[in-house]
């Protein structure tokens, strides 16, 4: 299922000295990552870390997940490609009233430390709250990022109504991309428009993917919030300007980096909505099962000014026509440091 995916990237894990940690520690190594760990302490005695010796297979730091700046440090120094957050004990232990929780994998960590406890869970910017295995459980609610792909696909056929083949590109081993990559097969299949996939897990394999489409002579190529395409981004944008291809992406960093179009949910009214739950369950006397989770439809169309004018595209003509399906258009330029 994973195969090669984290071969030769660097993996950042939080808790990685406690049971949960320490095997995903030990299977990462063995997938050929690079892996640095930062806890606090070996949490028992028998330790699963200590009994692999996985000190000597990881850059082993150790620090309070609750210092920020000594996270920050650690952060700098490793460099991570991907980061996995399994440290929250220690939130558990302090007592808080809730835990707020960003992103599937701090969710998922949150949900598995209050275990046993009253403390509630409220998410943020979760794609698949239901995939996750977050709906339905009664100590966790929040608001969910899922991409409103139907409106990136209508805005890519508004401004190419005659279009006949679009690419999709992205990394077949992103949770995040598998129900949006559905959805814009459906909606092309519904359109009668021809697609062509192209995948990648690495940014060398992103570029191969994006000169193919570029040979396959498509005028659009769909990404969702993928965050191995969105790395890649620097890398492939030029090949697509020079070949007159639209990249239309799932967030505004695509855009950032060098994508045509950037499109997600508004994330303040997100994050307004998540700190309304908060309000709800601390002071509304409300608990989680009382407050479903929130999903957003519409979001911010950013365009890059300077991939529209390579693209030979009139911005305000670009913008006249993506208004029906969008809350806000944003313009940016392509930020190298980024």
């Amino acid at each position: 299922m994973f195969a090669n995916c984290y071969k030769g990237r660097r993996v950042f894990i939080t808790g990685h000295t406690g049971f949960k940690g320490s095997w995903l520690a030990a299977w990462l190594s063995q997938m050929g990552a690079t892996v640095c760990g930062f806890a606090d302490c070996v949490p028992t005695s028998p330790s699963h870390f200590e009994a692999m010796h996985l000190e000597q297979h990881v850059q082993d730091m150790r620090g309070d997940i609750r210092d920020r700046d000594a996270v920050v440090r650690a952060m700098k120094e490793f460099r991570p490609d991907v980061v996995f957050h399994l440290a929250a004990q220690a939130l558990v232990a302090d007592g808080v009233d809730v835990i707020v929780a960003v992103a599937t994998p701090t969710a998922a960590t949150m949900l598995a430390a209050v275990e046993d406890t009253d403390i509630p869970v409220v998410y943020s910017a979760v794609t698949d709250p239901v995939s996750a295995g977050f709906d339905g459980e009664e100590g966790i609610t929040g608001t969910s990022d899922a991409l409103n792909t139907e409106a990136i696909m209508n805005l890519i056929t508004a401004i190419n109504p005659d279009i006949d083949t679009i690419g999709l590109l992205y990394d077949l081993s992103q949770d995040a991309s598998t129900q949006a990559i559905a959805d814009a097969k459906a909606f092309c299949d519904s359109k009668g428009i021809k697609y062509i996939e192209k995948n990648g897990t690495t940014t060398a394999e992103v570029q191969m993917a994006a000169e193919a489409l570029v040979a396959a002579g498509v005028k659009a190529v769909f990404t969702p919030t993928d965050n191995t395409v969105m790395t890649a981004e620097l890398s492939i944008y030029e090949t697509f300007l020079e070949a007159g291809i639209q990249h239309f992406t799932g967030a505004d960093s695509f855009a950032l980096n060098g994508a045509f179009v950037g499109y997600g949910v508004d994330y303040v009214q997100l994050g307004e909505a998540t700190a309304d739950m908060v309000v709800e369950l601390l002071c509304g006397g409300k608990t989680p099962a009382d407050l479903p989770y929130q999903t957003f439809d519409n979001g911010i169309v950013t365009i890059n000014t300077e991939s529209c004018e390579a693209l030979g595209l009139d911005l305000d003509t670009v913008k006249e026509v993506f208004k029906p399906y969008c809350t806000e258009i944003v313009v940016v330029t392509t930020q190298e440091n980024f």
